[in-house]
Parts: structure tokens; sequence; C-alpha cells
């Protein structure tokens, strides 16, 4: 059967993409260097960390949006690419923003591990869109966000003031506002055969639990990867405790939710990581295990409550909003709370003027992500594109090809 891949796209997205690598090659090849005199030990701790967050990157959030059967090759395959363009340009954005000085952007194993930590949020919001994208489409997203998520970093930094660790912890709430910003902007109504497809299509549910493992175990590396040494050991613990509360609130609620007390998969998939998104931004400033447990409890009962709710054919659109959005939320209010108890214990003045700050800095992040994922979702809707079809939402066959399948997929 032919291809209802349009022939202009198949021209256009290999075109695109080699002028893209090739003006990224030549840009690697004038404006950036190594650096050779970093430590061997510093290096090997580094080496570690960023293999995991790779992991995190490339095999957790690519398998966890692979829960729909006609649509995970591309799931998987999507998210690869994505990840080596953004990486590749949120190293090259980085330096120019905030390393140009000398002429030369110094490359570093931090450069791409905070670059890869960067495109992580297109994985994110790409989850709230596969399915109804092309490769085309989802190559301008990702160039856009992080590009916006970016720009995020240095204004955080040189206007607020903001460390590196809590600019990052932003990531949850502008990926997942910055997805259902585009999200909305492609909304289609479905047809209702597509619909019941969507809901009750169950096989990969097993290769989204593999992305969603993948993540639980790597996640307190994420959360501790930009803090300094005497801080990353409160905050794995505190990120493992969070979690471990999350899975057992995700697993228990989602049981008493159903009338014959079965556990849903979904709820699996969007609340047992709440637990590592909730107290992500104040992993570091908890002191007892107990604080990170009842965020990871708040956090479980938000994630579950969310997706139970979910309207039929907005599954995939709406749980990364409760799987990182919300959770993302509570992080950010948890944090600001507790700066305000250090306030009132220490009667600092600072303090009550840091709080207003992050209260602000929320704000700003909030506003950046859905003007930004507003802003490229209405690029998205030209028809210059060439989008799949609403009749072929979630359809693996229009973009790979398959060699067993003779007539239909």
């Amino acid at each position: 059967m032919g291809s209802e891949f349009s022939p202009s796209v198949r021209a256009c997205l290999p075109l695109c993409a080699l002028v893209l690598e090739t003006a990224f090659v030549l840009i690697f090849c004038f404006f950036t260097s190594y650096n050779d005199s970093a430590n061997n030990q510093t290096l090997t701790e580094n080496s570690q960390v960023f293999q995991d967050i790779t992991i995190m990157a490339a095999l957790g959030l690519g398998f966890l949006t692979s829960s729909f059967p006609k649509n995970s090759w591309s799931s998987v395959a999507f998210n690869l690419f994505i990840l080596a363009i953004g990486v590749q340009w949120a190293v090259l954005l980085d330096g120019f923003l905030n390393k140009f000085s000398s002429g030369k952007i110094v490359i570093e194993l931090s450069s791409i591990q905070l670059a890869t930590m960067s495109a992580m949020s297109v994985l994110i919001s790409v989850g709230a869109v596969l399915g109804k994208t092309n490769l085309l489409q989802l190559m301008m997203m990702a160039l856009v966000e992080v590009t916006a998520f970016s720009v995020m970093m240095m204004v955080s930094d040189r206007v607020f003031n903001v460390d590196n660790h809590t600019s990052m912890m932003h990531i949850h709430v502008f990926a997942a506002y910055f997805g259902l910003a585009v999200a909305w902007c492609l909304s289609s109504s479905q047809p209702k055969e597509k619909q019941r497809e969507v809901k009750t299509a169950k096989g990969p549910d097993l290769f989204a639990m593999l992305g969603t493992l993948f993540l639980w175990i790597f996640w307190p590396n994420f959360n501790s990867a930009l803090l300094s040494i005497e801080n990353k050991r409160k905050a794995v613990f505190n990120t493992y405790y969070a979690l471990a509360v999350s899975s057992v609130t995700a697993t228990s609620v989602s049981a008493a939710a159903h009338p014959e007390g079965k556990i849903s998969m979904t709820h699996i998939h969007s609340a047992v990581l709440a637990g590592g998104v909730a107290v992500g931004a104040s992993c570091h400033l908890i002191s007892s295990p107990w604080p990170a447990m009842l965020v990871g409890l708040l956090a479980g009962l938000i994630s579950v409550g969310g997706a139970k709710c979910l309207p039929v054919g907005f599954h995939r659109m709406l749980m990364v909003h409760y799987a990182f959005g919300l959770p993302g939320l509570l992080g950010e209010i948890t944090y600001i709370t507790l700066m305000a108890l250090q306030a009132s214990q220490n009667q600092d003045t600072t303090n009550c003027y840091q709080i207003f700050l992050n209260m602000g800095i929320l704000s700003f992040v909030m506003i950046m992500s859905l003007a930004s994922g507003f802003l490229t979702g209405s690029i998205l809707r030209l028809q210059i594109w060439k989008a799949p079809g609403v009749n072929k939402y979630y359809y693996d066959q229009d973009f790979w090809k398959f060699p067993h399948l003779a007539d239909e997929f």
C-alpha cells in the first residue's frame, strides 16, 4: 500500500534535517572547543551522572510515551531524534548566551549534561502531541522549546539571580504547560471510533511501565545533578523517600478508586513519578525524611485523582498535566513554603523578599511556557507541515516501513 505520508513532507523532512545538522556542524567547527584541563576525578563523577540522565531521557521518557500500540515505534524513535537535535541546540544556546566571552564556546561534560536536561523539557512536552504530529513538526517544536527554556534559564540567572538547580527544577511546570498549549492549538475532534480505540488500547503498557522504571531508578540523580557536593546527599535521600511514598500511594489509591479493587496501569504511569517531580525544587532544603514523604503522598494523590478524571480522547495530552504539571506546581509551592518557614524562624527580611521573588519567578515561568507554547502551536497548525489527518492519529504506518504488512496496519 502506498504511504499516506505526503510526498512533499518526505522531500522536506530529509532536506530540513540535513540542512540543520550541517549548520550545527559548521557552528561547532568554528565556535567551539574542548576543555582539555578538566580534572580526571571530577570527569569520572560527572560521567556517571551524565550517563544516568541520558538513560532517563532516551529510555525513560522514550518508553513512557509508548502506551498506544499503533504509535509505539514513533513514540520511542521520535523521542531519540528530538533528544539528539535538542542536545546539540541546547549546547550552542547555553554557550552563546552564557559562555561566549572569549569568542569560543568551551565544551565540558557538564555542558552536555545541562543540555541533555534542557532537552528533556521537549521530551516531556511532546507527550501531549505525539501521534498527532509528524517528525518535521516535532523538530520545529524542539528548536523553539529549547530556545524558550534556555532564555528562561538565562533570565532566571541574570535577572532573578536564581541558581542552576532551582531554574532547572522549573522544567516540569514549563514543559507540561508548553506541551498543553501546543496540544490545545493542534486539537481537533476525533471520530468516536478513534476515541474508543485510544481508550481501550493496553498492549504496550508494559513498555510504558519500563520507561517508568527507568525514570524511577535514576530520578534521584536528576534532582541532585546540579547541586553542590554537600547538598547532593540530602537531595538523593529525599527524592528516594518521595518516590517510594508516591509509588505506594499510587497503587493503593488506584485500587481504591476502582469498583472491583483493580489497579490501573495508567495511574501507575502518571503517579509513581509524581513524588520525584514534586520534591525536586526543595530536595536539598529538607532535613528530615518525613516532609519529603508527605510531599510524595500529596503528589501521588493529586496525580491519581487527575488521571482518574481524564476525559475520553484526551488521555495522552492530560497525562502530561497530571504527571508533571500539577506535581511540579506542588513542588514550587513546597519550595516557597519552606523558604517562608526559614524566614519566620530566622526573622530574616532577605528571605521574605526571596519568597515574593520566587512567586514572581513561578509566574514568569508559567507565562513564558504558555506564551511560547501557544506561539509554537500556532506555527505548527500551518498547512505547510502536512500534519497527519484526524483519522490517522496514533498510526505508525504513516511514518515507518512495515515489510510484513501488505495492506493495513
